[in-house]
This record gives C-alpha cells, sequence and structure tokens, in this order.
C-alpha cells in the first residue's frame, strides 16, 4: 500500500491479506516521502489492522531518505521492516546498526528484497548474515529489467532466479514471496503465475492491487480435499507410530513421518487462513 494515500492504508484495514506492506519506497514520489513517512509511522501506531502482520518498505541505504525511514519506525509496533534491493549482507548489517542506534527492539524482524543480480546471487550470504531475518522477497520486475530479458507467460527467464531464492530460504528458515503481477486487468495471467508460484515451493505473492487478494489466496490456500487428506495422514500416522511402527499406508499410498509433517504444516496452515477470516469477516 503506498505510504502516501491515507485512503488506501484505511481500506487495508478489511482486506483478506495476510500482510500489509505500508510502502515508502517506489509507490512513493520523492516529494511526497517525507510526508509519506509520517503518516505511515502515525498509520502503525494507531493500530487497527487486526491479524494482520504489519510491514514497512523503507527506502534503499544509498538513497537520502533510508537512514531516516529506518530512524523513525524502529520504535513502532511492526511485525517487520522490508529493505529493498539488498545485495550484500553489508546491506543487513549497516540497516541494523541503524534501528538499534534508534533505539529499536533487538527482535525486530527484517525482510529483505532480492531484485538484482547482485541480490541474486548473494541472497545465501545475505540470508545467513543476521538471525532477524524472517522472510525473502524476491522483486522480479527489478530484477527483470536489470537481466534485460523478454517477459513470457510462463516466466522461464526467471525461472532460475526464482528456485535459488526457494532454496536459499528453505535452507534458511526464510518464508519467501513471489514477485508481483504488473497487468491488473491479466486475471488468467494472475492466477497462472500464483500457480506456478505455489509449485515452485513459495509460501505467498506480493500484490499490487486489492483486486488479486482473493486470487493469490484461493491460489496459496490449502483445498478442502487437501485438508480431508492431510487429516487421515496426520491420525492414520500417529495411531501407526503409537502401535510402534514408522510406515503406513493412506490412500494406497506410503507415508511415514515426513509425510506427516508435511500433513501437520498444512493443517497449521488451514487453522490460521480460518482466523484471519473471521477476523475479516468481524
Amino acid at each position: 500500500m503506498p505510504g502516501s494515500n491515507q485512503r488506501a492504508i484505511e481500506k487495508a484495514k478489511g482486506l483478506a491479506a495476510d500482510s500489509l506492506v505500508l510502502d515508502l519506497e517506489d509507490a512513493v514520489a520523492p516529494q511526497a516521502k517525507a510526508e509519506a513517512r509520517k503518516q505511515v509511522v502515525k498509520a502503525v501506531r494507531a493500530g487497527g489492522f487486526g491479524r494482520r502482520e504489519i510491514i514497512v518498505r523503507v527506502n534503499g541505504m544509498d538513497t537520502e531518505w533510508g537512514r531516516d525511514d529506518l530512524t523513525a519506525v524502529a520504535n513502532t509496533p511492526l511485525d517487520g521492516v522490508l529493505l529493498p534491493k539488498v545485495e550484500t549482507p553489508q546491506d543487513i548489517q549497516h540497516a541494523v546498526e541503524i534501528l538499534d542506534a534508534a533505539g529499536g527492539p533487538p527482535n525486530l524482524p527484517l525482510w529483505f528484497m532480492a531484485e538484482t543480480p547482485r541480490g541474486i546471487l548473494g541472497a545465501e550470504s545475505i540470508a545467513a548474515s543476521s538471525p532477524r531475518l524472517t522472510c525473502l522477497v524476491v522483486g522480479t520486475a527489478d530484477l527483470a529489467k536489470d537481466l534485460r530479458v523478454v517477459k513470457t507467460p510462463d516466466r522461464s527467464p526467471l525461472l532460475t532466479s526464482l528456485s535459488l531464492c526457494v532454496l536459499v530460504a528453505r535452507a534458511h528458515g526464510l518464508d519467501v514471496l513471489d514477485g508481483v503481477h504488473e497487468l491488473l486487468n491479466d486475471e488468467a495471467g494472475f492466477a497462472a503465475a500464483c500457480r506456478q508460484g505455489r509449485e515452485l515451493g513459495f509460501d505467498g505473492k506480493t500484490l499490487i492491487h486489492p483486486r488479486q487478494v482473493e486470487y493469490a489466496n484461493r491460489a496459496f490456500s490449502p483445498s478442502e480435499e487437501e485438508i480431508g487428506a492431510a487429516k487421515e495422514i496426520v491420525d492414520t500416522w500417529e495411531a501407526a507410530h503409537a502401535a510402534g511402527h514408522g510406515v503406513t499406508v493412506v490412500r494406497g499410498r506410503l507415508a511415514e513421518k515426513l509425510h506427516a509433517e508435511q500433513a501437520r504444516r498444512i493443517l497449521e496452515l488451514a487453522a490460521a487462513i480460518a482466523a484471519l477470516s473471521e477476523d475479516v469477516a468481524g
């Protein structure tokens, strides 16, 4: 949500989104940066966003606004700070130093964007640079520009970068979010990109318009069939485990501990989605 758009921020309080990124970077014009910063800090302090995670994307540390952004949000009740165009571990450490100097809590989570060739190639060392990192966001728009690729419906020119980011995230216990889909009227293309993102292993997708929320939620949420199968796997495996068996059969397929763990994650995800849905309905 553009940090300079108060109406959009208020509207976000009713969206069925898991996380809201209040943006001070690309979505805000240079002349509006200072006012947007004040507005975002005020909105975060006022609250009213329910169960939704509240993240602020600051400007890069190589800009005239980055340091002031971090200083301003350091002591607000945020769920995380999103750092754009990160390319080295030093970028993370620099941000941490600024937050700490401003008196921010030592456990304030950091998200980082991999959206340049250097950022993609350095994602592994970046992810390992701080225990405060919790999420990697792929910035596909900027990445495609820097790589000079031809944008195709199947995103084949970006698949190497996308998969590398998923590998890095899983290796370091981070969540990982797919990039935006810029064509707002391309519902079929957006739905296909969401399906592809889930198939690649992404936890979710970053969105640029409220109309995209429903499609993304549908793609990244477990279906009723998946939830039912997960319950059956957990129940059957737990019964087998209690009987001293490490392997069982569910619907004609072998199931062992790893399948039970995967199934539990599906059930946990479904429960979290249900809780957020209640919050939105309320």
